[in-house]
C-alpha cells in the first residue's frame, strides 16, 4: 500500500517525540495528527525545536474517535489508563491502534489493577490485544487491530531469557533480573525524584519487589515455558539519559557447549537481536539511537551460575522503535523499514 496516515496521542513525551522522529523519515508514513493537551494549538517545533522546518503540524487535543475516522493508525504514547478509557469497537473499525502504555499488555485485568492501582475500563479487549513483542508474536501482529507495545525492561528481559526458558535449559525458579535504566524511562513529566540534582552523581534501586513490569515479564516467560514462572526483578536508575542494561542470573541445566547455538538458532533470522561474539559484552552506547537488542552471556564455572547481559535503547527498541517495527508488520511493510541505523557512539 501507499503511505499510511498516522496520529500520535501523547506526542510531547519522550516516546512520542521518538515516534515523530522515526516516522518523519519513514517512506510509508504520513504524520497527520499530533495530540498533546499540554501544548494544544502550539506548533510542534515549540515543543521540540529540532523539528523546525521539518514538521509544520500543530499540537491538537481532539476526540480520538473523530481522529480515528481520518487515519489508518493511532499510536497512544499516553499515561496508563488513557487508552483503555477510550477504547471501543467503533474506533478499531476505523483504524488500528498501537498502545505504548501498559493498558493491554496484561491479559488478567485483576493483575493489572493490582500492580497499576487503576480500574481497567476495557476488559473486553484484553483477549483481542496482541502483545507486541515483534520477534515472538510476528504472525499475530500482522493480523491485529490492537497491539500492546511491551515495556522497555520487559523487552530486554523476555528476549534475553526466552531461548533458555523455552527449551527448559535453566532452573525456572532461579531467575534474578538486575536492570539499570537511564532517566528517560521515567518520562518527561516534572517529578522531584527526576530533577538533575536528584539523579546526577547518584545511583539507586527503586520499585523493589513491586515494579510494574514484573508481572508482564512473568506472563510472557510463563507462556514460553508453558508453566508458571515467578522471578526476582529489581530496577535501578543510573545518571544517563537513555539506555537499559540488564544483568540476569540463573542456574543453567543444559550443556554449556551448546548454549551459544541455542541463542543463535533461536534468533538467526532476527535483524534487531544481536548475539555478540565471545568476549564482547553489551553496552548501552552500542545500542543508543537504534532498534537493536544486544545479548551475550558468561557461565561461571565456580558458582555454576549463568550470567546473561542484555542492552537496548529504552526509547527505541524499548518503546518507539519497536512500535514502528510492529507498524511495519501490521501493514505489510518490510519489518526493518525506517529503523536501520547504527548506534550513536
Amino acid at each position: 500500500m501507499d503511505k499510511i496516515k498516522i496520529a500520535i496521542f501523547g506526542s510531547n513525551g519522550y516516546t512520542g517525540y521518538e515516534l515523530v522522529r522515526l516516522l518523519l523519515r519513514h517512506p510509508k508514513a504520513e504524520l497527520c495528527y499530533l495530540g498533546s493537551r499540554a501544548y494544544k494549538d502550539e506548533p510542534y517545533f515549540k515543543v521540540y525545536p529540532n523539528t523546525f522546518k521539518k514538521l509544520d503540524l500543530l499540537c491538537k487535543d481532539e476526540d480520538i474517535n473523530e481522529v480515528a475516522k481520518e487515519v489508518d493508525l493511532i499510536f497512544t504514547a499516553t499515561p496508563q489508563g488513557f487508552c483503555a478509557g477510550v477504547m471501543n469497537e467503533s474506533l478499531l473499525q476505523h483504524c488500528k491502534v498501537i498502545d505504548l502504555s501498559a493498558d493491554f499488555r496484561l491479559k488478567n485485568a485483576n493483575i493489572y489493577e493490582k500492580w497499576y492501582k487503576l480500574e481497567h475500563k476495557a476488559k473486553s479487549f484484553l483477549n483481542e490485544a496482541v502483545y507486541g513483542l515483534s520477534e515472538l508474536k510476528r504472525e499475530e501482529i500482522k493480523k491485529a487491530r490492537l497491539i500492546a507495545n511491551p515495556g522497555c525492561y520487559t523487552t530486554t528481559s523476555i528476549l534475553a531469557l526466552y531461548p533458555l526458558v523455552k527449551h527448559k535449559l535453566i532452573d525456572l525458579n532461579s531467575i534474578i533480573i538486575d536492570a539499570k535504566s537511564g532517566a528517560s524511562g521515567a518520562g518527561r513529566g516534572a517529578k522531584e525524584e527526576n530533577l538533575f540534582c536528584e539523579i546526577n552523581e547518584n545511583f539507586k534501586a527503586y520499585g523493589i519487589a513491586s515494579h510494574r513490569h514484573t508481572p508482564e515479564i512473568e506472563q510472557e516467560l510463563s507462556l514460553a515455558a508453558n508453566e508458571n514462572i515467578t522471578l526476582q526483578f529489581t530496577p535501578h536508575l543510573v545518571p544517563m539519559q537513555r539506555g537499559i542494561l540488564a544483568s540476569i542470573y540463573t542456574k543453567f541445566k543444559g550443556k554449556i557447549n551448546e548454549l551459544r547455538s541455542v541463542y543463535e538458532n533461536t534468533y538467526k533470522d532476527e535483524n534487531f537481536i544481536r548475539i555478540l561474539p565471545v568476549g564482547i559484552l553489551p553496552q548501552t552506547r552500542f545500542v543508543k539511537g537504534t532498534n537493536f537488542l544486544d545479548i551475550n552471556f558468561v557461565f561461571d564455572e565456580r558458582t555454576q551460575n549463568l550470567i546473561i547481559i542484555a542492552a537496548l535503547d529504552n526509547l527505541l527498541k524499548g518503546a518507539a522503535g519497536q512500535a514502528v517495527q510492529n507498524m511495519n508488520l501490521a501493514f505489510g511493510f518490510d519489518e526493518s523499514l525506517g529503523l536501520e541505523n547504527l548506534g550513536l557512539l
